[in-house]
């Protein structure tokens, strides 16, 4: 990853971080109230020192700077439990505000483009690349300006006791962010390649779930597990060098870190010894100037430390956004819609002229079609497997744009309101999803409120009492339609669709999947349906057994 991108991607990391601007101010303010009471323990902790020691004070006498220091430290350890509180909340409110930026691209594209990316890829940038953001906004950032604050706290207190122990800290303190720096461009890289490697692993490995049963019947388990291993090895490899990277930016800053508070002691061994005599304006150096600015010394460090234990956030940070950013900032072409409303009638005309169907990417599917679709018929769209009937039905739900006229009810579908036409259709695709859950929990994604009159109506319709009586409506359906037949669930599908009450039925190739008994049941089915349809089938004796009159769409080599 070049330069120039890291630092967009920086820029627009920050930029997100609107909704919890002010968890983070409280959570800095804390901080600096901290690094104040951290002042102040060290002035009470090196009065009791140098009492104890070279003053000989009577102990009773210093009860109240003992209580002090307990309530010091009482008190820096609230702020700190306050402090993981809000940066945890932070972070959390930060993930649920980008993972519903990238739903909603997801809404805005449609179905049609998210079947272009393996599901596994969707899972790792809502689930792992999001979470790999949350301690860039809940330490981070916080560390970044504290580790500007609380130095130039205690600078402000150690200069006016000792001018050179404050000059120490003040040259020292930049070889820390410079090497984190050379270090942290490194990492940066490694992390963005360990993302990109686990989506890549997340999406084969998802997807060869899914068609375990075709790799097993044709034999070729073996080969794709080779290949998972092969790519799990990468994705160790790159984690490996993530976590090498964080170690030696940890060891650099420890040596650096360690350098400087050596070189303060030895500034102060010398001066004990009268060796040196500059760095106290004039005045005789005590034993609480020493234990003072030397108590500080590591804690002016801790920031910048903690800063480059969190920079390998930053750079998981930015690993994570450049797939998100690549995602919400990528330039597809969407279906267009208006604010003019469809008139929803019992039936839907649909006129088209010079249609083509549009990829997300501006290419076309289909070529320009011309027809008229009259009110209450069953028109079949008849063509071959990539003549562009898939397409063409994306196009009548809103999910793919188009060019030319498409009008539905007189009114241009790209000037209407896509929300309240998708509520006047009822659709089944090819490959009906049944989600994990009974029965009638699918069967109520039609209708959420359909009664169980309704919903017993509608499996009558469907011809799916029968089967649904035996397993019962709250028998459970597993994952990818699990516990039901192929043919069951075309019919559970299309007891969905018409709980929706729609004034048109959209069937994408129906009879996929189904053997010859199953579609003579589904084309008795269909005939009993008062409900006027569009269905897309490349099955030619289907389409002219159910319906009225056929549309041919001719074989594309772009559909």
């Amino acid at each position: 990853m070049d330069k120039l991108r890291q630092k967009y991607l920086q820029k627009w990391l920050r930029a997100q971080q609107q909704p919890v601007k002010k968890l983070m101010r409280t959570n800095i303010a804390l901080a600096t109230l901290s690094s104040l009471i951290l002042v102040a323990q060290t002035y009470f902790l090196a009065t009791l020192l140098d009492k104890l020691i070279m003053q000989h004070v009577d102990r009773a006498e210093l009860v109240p700077y003992f209580i002090a220091l307990i309530i010091t430290f009482a008190l820096r350890a609230v702020i700190l439990w306050l402090r993981e509180k809000i940066g945890f909340k932070a972070g959390r409110l930060l993930r649920n505000h980008m993972r519903q930026k990238i739903l909603d691209k997801i809404h805005q594209v449609g179905p049609a483009t998210i079947n272009n990316k393996p599901a596994g890829s969707w899972a790792s940038i809502m689930l792992e690349q999001v979470e790999n953001l949350h301690n860039f906004y809940a330490r981070f950032l916080p560390q970044q300006s504290l580790s500007a604050i609380v130095p130039m706290v205690i600078l402000i207190a150690v200069f006016p006791l000792n001018w050179a122990a404050g000059l120490i800290l003040m040259i020292t303190a930049p070889l820390v962010p410079i090497f984190m720096i050379l270090v942290g461009i490194a990492a940066a890289d490694s992390s963005q390649k360990n993302m990109a490697t686990l989506s890549r692993l997340s999406a084969q490995f998802l997807d060869r779930l899914r068609g375990l049963e075709t790799l097993r019947l044709f034999n070729r388990t073996s080969e794709q597990t080779q290949h998972i291993e092969s790519t799990t090895e990468d994705f160790r490899e790159t984690t490996m060098a993530v976590l090498k990277m964080a170690f030696l930016s940890s060891a650099v800053l420890e040596f650096f870190t360690s350098i400087s508070i050596a070189l303060m002691a030895v500034y102060f061994g010398f001066s004990y010894l009268g060796q040196v005599e500059f760095g106290t304006y004039g005045t005789t150096l005590t034993l609480f100037t020493g234990f003072f600015c030397l108590i500080l010394a590591p804690e002016f460090y801790q920031p910048l430390r903690d800063l480059g234990t969190y920079y390998h956030d930053r750079a998981a940070g930015i690993g994570a956004a450049d797939a998100i950013v690549d995602f919400l900032e990528a330039d597809y072409l969407i279906a267009h819609q208006g604010n003019e409303q469809i008139p929803a009638q019992s039936a839907v005309e649909i006129q088209a002229e010079n249609l083509v169907a549009l990829s997300p990417q501006g290419q076309p599917l289909t070529k320009p079609l011309s027809f008229h679709i009259p009110k209450e018929s069953h028109i079949a769209l008849v063509g071959q497997s990539g003549a562009g009937k898939t397409s063409l039905i994306n196009v009548l739900l809103g999910f793919l744009p188009y060019e030319g006229s498409l009008k539905i009810n007189g009114v241009e579908l790209n000037q209407s309101r896509l929300s309240d036409w998708r509520k006047q259709i009822a659709w089944v695709g090819q490959n009906p999803l049944l989600l994990q859950g009974s029965i009638k929990e699918n069967l109520l994604l039609g209708d959420i409120q359909a009664t169980d009159e309704q919903i017993e109506q509608a499996l009558v319709s469907a011809q799916a009492k029968e089967f649904t009586d035996k397993l019962g409506l709250d028998s459970e359906i597993k994952d990818g339609g699990m516990g039901v037949s192929v043919g069951q669930a075309q019919r559970l599908a299309i007891a969905r669709a018409l709980l929706r009450k729609g004034n048109l039925l959209l069937l994408d190739e129906p009879t996929n999947g189904l053997d010859v008994k199953n579609i003579a049941k589904l084309t008795a089915l269909l005939r009993e349906l008062q409900l006027p349809m569009l269905i897309a089938s490349h099955d030619l004796r289907f389409s002219e057994t159910l319906a009225d009159s056929c549309l041919s769409l001719a074989t594309d080599n772009d559909g």
